[in-house]
């Protein structure tokens, strides 16, 4: 029997009655540094679930685990969540309903974008095209501008940028050097 002052009970309780252990996401293992066919289970997300530090998950196979990272992470397509029994789930971003919006000119494509990042909502750059979460009004208003509208079923990546340049005290030292310091000087 579970006792209720016991903290080394390693088991559940739940509604009275006792069930397994639940597995722990504790890590976060990057796409490409990894290799996806070795994964135990894969988890379907959607963005907003794909931005996430700590929140209960359950794998197409099965797998039921608890995401458990120090910090808010951006899950990205690929990934994998490594669990504390060593094996690792990988992430997969669940098709969303998307707007692909298309400029007729470079020039008003930048407009485009420009209109929709003042809006706040997110904008992915794919190609020549914009992508952004179904809104009927974000939609008319860009077609109202002059670009074509098409409804598509795709991922929508998380933002930001891949992975960090690496940097050493040597590269910042140079290009502290390099920068004249009457740029740096208040008016």
């Amino acid at each position: 029997r579970l006792r209720h002052d016991d903290p080394s009970a390693e088991r559940c309780v739940i509604m009275g009655a006792e069930a397994a252990p639940v597995k722990r996401g504790w890590a976060v293992r990057r796409a490409g540094y990894w290799d996806p066919a070795s994964a135990a289970d894969v988890v379907v997300l959607d963005a907003g679930d794909r931005h996430r530090r700590r929140i209960r998950l359950q794998g197409q196979r099965g797998t039921d685990f608890l995401l458990d990272l120090d910090e808010v992470v951006a899950l990205r397509d690929g990934d994998g969540i490594m669990l504390d029994d060593g094996g690792i789930v990988l992430v997969t971003g669940q098709a969303e309903p998307l707007a692909e919006i298309a400029a007729r000119t470079p020039l008003e494509f930048v407009r485009l974008a420009w209109h929709l990042g003042n809006r706040h909502t997110d904008v992915q750059i794919a190609g020549g095209r914009l992508r952004i979460r179904r809104d009927h009004v974000l939609e008319e208003m860009v077609a109202g501008l002059g670009a074509k509208v098409t409804a598509v079923a795709l991922p929508l990546p998380q933002p930001g940028p891949i992975e960090p340049a690496p940097t050493t005290s040597a590269t910042l030292s140079r290009n502290r050097q390099a920068i004249p310091s009457s740029r740096f000087r208040s008016p």
